[in-house]
């Protein structure tokens, strides 16, 4: 099951910057193993927010909310979860 996933970031404005970044980095760990291990495809920044949109590969929505969930950052996302399929129109077989 291939999903878009949009994650909208809200770092809460009480942290401290030591906060802050002891989250970033333990986020860019977490994300960075489940892209290694395959399941997250694809990994894009969105210019002038603190945003992601993403494409992960996955074998049922559980694990996609597992994998989700993992994140340091989740309980300060606004995400939103679009399913999608290949188009029979399309000439090509990949995402990109």
């Amino acid at each position: 099951m291939v999903y878009v996933v949009e994650m909208d970031v809200k770092i809460p404005e009480t942290w401290s910057e030591e906060k802050i970044s002891d989250y970033i980095t333990r986020e860019k760990a977490c994300s960075q193993g489940h892209q290694n291990s395959g399941k997250w495809v694809y990994l894009w920044r969105v210019a002038g927010k603190y945003s992601n949109i993403s494409v992960l590969d996955v074998e049922s929505p559980d694990e996609l909310h597992s994998i989700i969930s993992s994140l340091p950052l989740f309980p300060y996302m606004t995400i939103k979860i679009t399913s999608i399929c290949k188009h029979p129109n399309a000439l090509k077989d990949t995402l990109i």
